[in-house]
């Protein structure tokens, strides 16, 4: 048995805390690996095909609400936030280019997941060695069911993690095999607030605290690789990568405070960038100026696909048409229909 089998579970809980919050984690709770109901309401979210094309959901199935199946060996799970608000407002301009918040800056995946490396390897001086695994937002994990339980808040309405100081944070975790206690999930404290669905442009919430995939913007932008549903495409208006509504909604966000880390706050002019200019990017370009960035992910063509959304939600300028009309005979069939829906929109405006 390793060193840390004589120390007080309260005590270590304590000092693990304070070495996580040294690090600069914003949270750091724990939770077991028993998450109750939570499994079957995702097992009836995912038979509803509320996930859409998101197969990965599908497939690792019953695995996201068992920690110890999915890590064996795994006893308690540590669950960490880092907040990630930052100063600055995006444009509301509509010839303007809309992206979410946590997108604007460096990939989160990377900051979170090297902190994380340094918070087990701090552990591992403390308590000798321990087995471990890293997780953020990169496997069959409910971050948000976890982070519940380990007290860190509670699941809104809009299905996302909120806490007293808002929602805008990561969230992120070590599966561990050391035995600690869990902490005590707070309660909800949403009452008969409705502002995070009522605000939802494509009215993607079923019901409270459930959300089709399928009609939410993020997923539209992001993880849907094919053509976007004409029917949604007026109401994406110029969200261009994901959306924030029902997080700007909600009036726990009041409370929320800019984030200290650096490598969050916008880059390439992501929070001001008018529309035009960024549909111009090259591929090359593109792969360039998002170094780094999370938006990389969903490559270039997906990228057009959305800025021609979002063009032809503008106003018709003779910019904008020009931009378009650089397009319309692009090597790939999405973007041309994209763009040929776009403009079709401007000039009926016009």
């Amino acid at each position: 048995m390793r060193a840390m089998s004589h120390i007080d579970p309260a005590t270590l809980k304590t000092d693990i805390r304070r070495i996580g919050l040294s690090l600069g984690f914003t949270g750091v709770g724990f939770a077991s690996v028993d998450l109750g109901e939570a499994e079957t309401r995702l097992m009836d979210w995912l038979a509803r095909g509320y996930h859409g094309s998101m197969d990965y959901m599908a497939e690792h199935g019953a695995r996201r609400a068992r920690p110890a199946e999915l890590i064996t060996g795994t006893r308690s799970v540590i669950s960490v936030r880092l907040d990630y608000l930052t100063a600055a407002e995006s444009a509301d301009a509509p010839a303007r280019a809309v992206i979410s918040r946590y997108a604007r800056g460096r990939d989160y995946h990377k900051i979170l997941r090297k902190r994380l490396q340094a918070f087990a390897d701090r552990l591992a001086i403390k308590l000798g060695p321990f087995q471990y695994r890293a997780f953020t937002d990169s496997a069959p994990v409910m971050e948000v069911e976890l982070a519940r339980l380990a007290g860190l808040g509670w699941r809104g309405k809009h299905t996302l993690m909120l806490s007293r100081s808002g929602s805008w944070f990561f969230l992120g975790e070590l599966y561990t095999d050391l035995a600690l206690p869990p902490d005590t999930p707070e309660s909800a404290h949403c009452g008969d607030c409705s502002a995070c669905l009522d605000i939802c442009p494509t009215q993607a919430f079923v019901a409270p605290y459930v959300l089709d995939a399928r009609r939410c913007i993020s997923y539209l932008t992001i993880e849907h690789a094919g053509a976007i549903p004409e029917a949604l495409r007026p109401l994406m208006g110029n969200r261009i990568y994901g959306c924030d509504d029902c997080q700007a909604a909600c009036p726990w966000n009041r409370f929320a405070t800019p984030t200290r880390e650096a490598d969050f706050a916008p880059r390439q002019g992501l929070d001001q960038a008018p529309l035009t200019d960024l549909f111009a990017w090259t591929e090359t370009e593109f792969l360039e100026r998002l170094a780094g960035s999370p938006i990389r992910r969903i490559g270039h063509e997906r990228w057009l696909r959305n800025i021609a959304v979002a063009l032809g939600n503008g106003p018709a300028s003779p910019r904008a048409v020009a931009a378009l009309e650089a397009r319309r005979a692009h090597a790939s069939a999405s973007v041309r229909e994209h763009v040929a829906w776009a403009l079709a929109r401007l000039l009926e405006s016009a």
